[in-house]
């Protein structure tokens, strides 16, 4: 294997009193994609934060590309190419697909008074995006909001990959799609992976993860309870060590019948 573009390595989080993570260790390398799998209440969102910069560790060490990194903002994240696609997607629904594709970041021509937002360029490079995703829009100025999920998760992840993310995470973005929908979402992160982006894909759901899944880690109550391969783990096993395979057996046990 390849050295990882981000190494965590005994990752702590405490919120006083509260550890929300309690020593994870995770990676990811170019062009995989590694799940990390985990029930409600896991710490999936305190170490999503925590890689994207929005948390400082209170223990442990990140390295990004084999140096150690301190992410002040989720800006210096960004800067060096840890890109996040958050389960509300930051977009405005009213807005074309041009601008929130290009929001904050938007092409300029012209000099002083007259620099204005290249919209000829910005569209022409919209729609090429979308395409190279899979995503045939009617217009660069269709509006969001009319777009499936699916393809709104498209277009946050056109425009992470477009700016130069190294490392995209992906927070839940199958948990309210529709199988149609869910399809289109995996076969946009095939894309991505083979495009040399390692992909960190955070879910509950194990079908979706043994669809295009590299590497699978389950976090449970704040620590990892390991990392298995494609080829060397089963759904049921991961899907019984995310929910607590003894306390699953005792209840069905108690109640003389499956659970």
């Amino acid at each position: 294997m390849t050295d990882p573009i981000v190494h965590m390595e005994n990752i702590e989080k405490h919120f006083g009193a509260v550890i929300a993570l309690a020593g994870v260790s995770f990676d990811v390398t170019a062009g995989e994609c590694h799940y990390l799998l985990g029930d409600n209440g896991a710490g999936k969102s305190t170490f999503i934060k925590t890689m994207s910069g929005v948390h400082k560790p209170t223990k442990g060490t990140i390295l990004f590309e084999g140096k150690e990194l301190k992410f002040d903002t989720p800006r210096d994240s960004m800067e060096a190419g840890i890109a996040t696609v958050y389960q509300d997607l930051a977009m405005i629904p009213l807005m074309s697909v041009t601008r929130n594709f290009w929001m904050g970041r938007e092409p300029t021509k012209g000099r002083g008074l007259f620099k204005r937002f290249d919209i000829d360029r910005a569209n022409e490079i919209t729609m090429a995006e979308m395409r190279k995703m899979g995503i045939n829009l009617r217009g660069p100025d269709q509006a969001v909001g009319t777009l499936s999920g699916g393809e709104r998760q498209t277009v946050a992840i056109a425009r992470a990959v477009y700016f130069g993310a190294k490392v995209l995470i992906l927070d839940e973005p199958t948990s309210a799609l529709g199988v149609r929908q869910t399809s289109n979402v995996l076969a946009t992160v095939d894309r991505v992976r083979s495009q040399g982006i390692g992909v960190v894909f955070i879910t509950h759901n194990v079908r979706h993860a043994m669809a295009v899944g590299d590497r699978f880690t389950v976090l449970n109550r704040g620590k990892t309870l390991g990392t298995a391969t494609k080829g060397n783990v089963t759904a049921e096993e991961l899907q019984d060590m995310m929910a607590g395979g003894q306390e699953l057996a005792s209840l069905e046990g108690s109640l003389g019948g499956t659970v």
